[in-house]
């Protein structure tokens, strides 16, 4: 597992790589004083978790979270402060541990993103047959990928919806996104994947599929637009 530091007090990022350095499988990539230069590392060395801070100089943690595409790490928030809890969570991470971080607190939160990065590896499969096989409680069900309406993250699942009803699936949207085809899905919100030819109609910030409406993020218009060749 490919950990990246982030942390403008040395003394945490410090005592973060000596608690990583305990867990057999992390090997830490970086560490780094601010988000700016995390963000860069970041566009040239894909990390598979990211131990982040969230008060700091130029960009915060959460801006950086924000700012991060669609392959984004896991995310464990580091801070001193449990003000930013609520919206920490709100951008789907991992975990939120609030300093001063003990060695058991921080094997409970590599272990909630280790299960986060092993089922984006594992519970969901695309076969040459346009099936994908999801884990539905505990059964193992195949699922038309052309059935698909839209994805949505809900906390630490998504929900595949169908014309009849959705799916909870414990796995992330970067996971769905990477294996859902370019050609039939596109990304237009943070929490949100759509089936290009579902689409009704867009209206008011808004796409409607199937009668229930799907946000559209002002980042992602653009390239909406582009995908739907909209006169």
């Amino acid at each position: 597992m490919k950990v990246l530091i982030v942390d403008d007090n040395k003394i945490a990022r410090t005592t973060m790589k000596q608690l990583a350095s305990q867990v057999k499988d992390i090997v830490v990539t970086g560490d780094f004083a601010n988000a700016i230069d995390a963000y860069s590392f970041l566009k040239e060395k894909p990390a598979d978790l990211l131990l982040l801070d969230i008060e700091m100089p130029g960009m915060t943690g959460l801006e950086l979270t924000k700012n991060l595409d669609n392959n984004r790490p896991v995310i464990i928030f580091t801070t001193s402060k449990k003000d930013y809890a609520v919206e920490a969570f709100e951008l789907n991470v991992a975990d939120y541990i609030v300093k001063p971080v003990t060695p058991a607190r921080f094997i409970q939160a590599i272990e909630k993103a280790r299960e986060i990065i092993e089922s984006s590896q594992q519970e969901i499969k695309v076969d040459e047959d346009e099936f994908i096989f999801i884990r539905d409680s505990n059964i193992v069900r195949r699922l038309k990928i052309d059935d698909i309406l839209f994805a949505e993250a809900m906390g630490d699942y998504v929900k595949l919806h169908t014309a009849q009803k959705f799916y909870a699936i414990h796995t992330t949207l970067k996971a769905v996104e990477e294996r859902l085809p370019a050609s039939k899905f596109i990304r237009v919100h943070r929490s949100y994947i759509a089936a290009v030819q579902k689409i009704d109609t867009i209206r008011d910030g808004a796409l409607v599929i199937n009668g229930k409406p799907v946000p559209v993020a002002d980042a992602f218009r653009t390239s909406l637009n582009k995908r739907m060749n909209i006169l």
